[in-house]
């Protein structure tokens, strides 16, 4: 088994390697692409992903830019090198948002998770107010809107996991939110007839952050891992950035909902026993297993396209390795043991 990379930029090129999957959406879309909201964690493994993808399907004609305020300059350069065009721009600005091209694809990745609690009023604003203005300027793209299985109430641990028909819930600020930016899009697809698709992630990894990351992290110092959530979804980041793209040609009017996520229904309790064995250390463990959590059906996008290329055991053996070696974290825990929604 490979080593994994140890430094940003070769964890860069490992997350946005791309699939086959997304050098064939890549190569028979017709026109440029937009990346809004590429500053984010996943946003520039999503343009750097296409571009390489679109390089690789022989398209090296076709733009991608990526849209952001752009706090940190260094995320910009970055992908300036990796050849994706950038725009800085406050998408809660209609002035600003009304001077943007309008590409043929466009992947909104914009939004607020953390600080929803402290914040509430910038939250709706960034996951209501951003998507209204959003879904007016690209009325005549298609869309891939990145949405949340925290949009799903909890439901049984012992069953499969919630569906795309399962009705939506509001548990929490965070997950009201993300509801309500759902029924903009929505709303203004069938205004326009803008071809959608509502990604309803859970839950993404990689090296620096992600649930895996916080369990790790939590047996590695010996801190306590609450399992009352019982049990959890995950996907390598690189897996879902492919799978947005290649949503891209499955956009709909009204917009099409997708989960996506791996196949398994993972236990907190097993995971963290797992490290333990890779770090030679007896896991603190508190809390009793809840019989709800959020769990999502990834079963439609696996039939779509297919098993993620990057398997559990894999991603678990790269963290760990990356934990024992000192790697960088980027110190944003999931709170994924919240049970009231609260971020």
């Amino acid at each position: 088994m490979t080593t994994p990379p140890s430094g940003d930029r070769e964890i860069e090129l490992l997350l946005s390697q791309p699939t086959p999957g997304a050098i064939g959406t890549a190569g028979d879309l017709s026109g440029d692409f937009m990346v809004l909201g590429v500053g984010g964690k996943m946003g520039t493994t999503t343009a750097v992903m296409l571009r390489r993808a679109l390089d690789a399907a022989g398209r090296k004609e076709a733009a991608v830019t990526g849209v952001s305020r752009f706090s940190r300059p260094e995320a910009r350069r970055d992908l300036e090198e990796w050849g994706v065009r950038t725009i800085a721009c406050d998408l809660a600005d209609a002035r600003q948002v009304a001077a943007l091209p309008a590409p043929a694809n466009v992947i909104f990745l914009a939004g607020q998770k953390f600080g929803t609690d402290d914040s509430p009023g910038l939250t709706w604003i960034q996951n209501t107010f951003v998507p209204a203005l959003v879904a007016q300027r690209f009325r005549d793209s298609r869309i891939v809107v990145f949405s949340t299985g925290c949009v799903y109430p909890f439901v049984p641990v012992a069953g499969p996991g919630a569906n795309e028909s399962e009705p939506v819930a509001f548990l929490g600020e965070y997950a009201s939110t993300c509801v309500g930016r759902e029924r903009v899009f929505t709303h203004y697809s069938q205004q326009f007839g803008t071809p959608q698709l509502l990604y309803r992630l859970n839950y993404s990894v990689e090296l620096r952050y992600g649930v895996l990351v916080d369990i790790a992290l939590k047996v590695w110092r010996g801190e306590p891992v609450d399992v009352t959530m019982g049990a959890l979804n995950c996907i390598w980041q690189g897996d879902a950035c492919a799978r947005a793209i290649q949503g891209l040609a499955l956009a709909a009017s009204p917009p099409r909902i997708l989960n996506i996520t791996g196949p398994e229904k993972l236990g907190i309790r097993a995971l963290a026993e797992d490290f333990g064995r890779r770090f030679d250390r007896v896991p603190v463990l508190t809390g009793q297993e809840a019989a709800a959590a959020w769990l999502s059906d990834a079963s439609e996008s696996i039939r779509l396209f297919g098993p993620p290329e990057t398997s559990v055991g894999r991603m678990m053996e790269m963290i760990a390795t990356h934990i024992r070696r000192g790697g960088r974290s980027l110190g944003k825990p999931t709170h994924f043991e919240s049970r009231s929604g609260k971020f």
